[in-house]
């Protein structure tokens, strides 16, 4: 604890990187980035699967960069290598393989003081920037362990030619079962309701496209009551009496926010778990901030996510009333960072 950090980001997807190379850009030099995982944008590395496209404008939706962050369209691979120029070029500390367990505010030092299992640090502002899918639903009913493998909560290990069912009636349900059905799979998306109620207009419209091109089937009004061995496969018994056999099922009932680590580091949720917070992502607790996934009510792009970052510093600079940086500087790194360039 030799350092008083001015930003430590707990969290190291695009709403901390956009975090921590906006205070870069804009002359902060001690900043530290934390992450459980072995390095940063680990939902990207677990969830979209490999050469998936990553668009700037989420589902048809115009995104401005409002930040200084040319962030552009492209694939998974080109954006973790975005991301790795962006941090590799910063005088950025990093704390991978770390996992906070508590973020304590000390008025006294008017500071924050941050704890894991092994060491602890001092920063002026924290922002908490941790992905809601990183604990993902579960059912209720039991998953044999013989057939766990072909239970998923992602697409990490689908392949092609394969009978799936995807559970869930939000976007990423919706986002799971066409892309699959474009990869020559034989995909059933089930709903418990009889309409979508949670879908942006986007992704719902493709669900009734491909359901019409017999490109997937739609099983809505009906829910899943067990899931057991059947020879190898996943029979899938639903409440209408009836069952069908899989491949593979996966399972897109939701996200949890980490609502227990927020109520312990004082952040105020709403009656969802959410926390609660401003225009600027400020949250009750002074220098306290919201990035990312988790100040998303909905879902978001991750332009959207990078966003929160560059209104964070700002609103940081301000409230903190030093200077760290003038216009010059911020034109100077964008004239000399050939990164930019992305």
């Amino acid at each position: 604890m030799t350092n008083i950090y001015d930003i430590a980001i707990i969290g190291g997807g695009p709403g901390g990187i956009g975090t921590a190379i906006e205070a870069a850009v804009h002359g902060i030099e001690n900043i530290l980035l934390i992450d459980k995982a072995d390095n940063h944008s680990s939902t990207i590395r677990k969830f979209y699967k490999d050469n998936k496209r990553v668009d700037k404008d989420w589902k048809g939706q115009k995104m401005d960069i409002e930040g200084n962050i040319p962030f552009m369209d492209g694939t998974k691979e080109t954006t973790l290598d975005f991301f790795d120029q962006l941090l590799d070029e910063e005088k950025i500390d990093t704390a991978f393989n770390t996992e906070v367990e508590n973020v304590v505010r000390d008025e006294e030092n008017d500071c924050f003081l941050i704890t894991t299992a092994t060491q602890s640090f001092k920063a002026i502002a924290v922002v908490v920037t941790i992905g809601k899918m990183g604990k993902p639903n579960k059912p209720s009913y039991k998953i044999p362990p013989s057939i766990k493998e072909y239970v998923n909560y992602n697409l990490d290990k689908c392949n092609e030619g394969e009978k799936i069912l995807v559970v869930g009636g939000g976007n990423s349900a919706a986002e799971y079962a066409y892309e699959l059905a474009d990869e020559n799979n034989t995909v059933t998306l089930v709903y418990r309701r009889d309409e979508f109620n949670r879908l942006n207009p986007e992704n719902e419209d493709i669900l009734y496209q491909y359901n019409g091109q017999e490109k997937l089937r739609l099983r809505m009004n009906t829910d899943v009551e067990s899931v057991e061995n059947e020879h190898g496969k996943v029979k899938v018994n639903f409440n209408d009496g009836y069952y069908t056999i899989y491949d593979r099922v996966i399972y897109a009932i939701g996200g949890t926010a980490p609502v227990d680590f927020l109520k312990k580091v004082g952040i105020e949720t709403d009656n969802d778990g959410k926390p609660i917070y401003d225009e600027h992502y400020r949250t009750n607790v002074h220098c306290l901030y919201v990035a990312g996934d988790i100040a998303f009510n909905t879902g978001g792009s991750i332009a959207a996510a990078l966003n929160h970052g560059y209104h964070i510093v700002n609103s940081f600079m301000r409230r903190s009333g030093k200077i760290y940086a003038h216009t010059d500087k911020i034109e100077e790194f964008m004239t000399n960072n050939p990164t930019f360039r992305h």
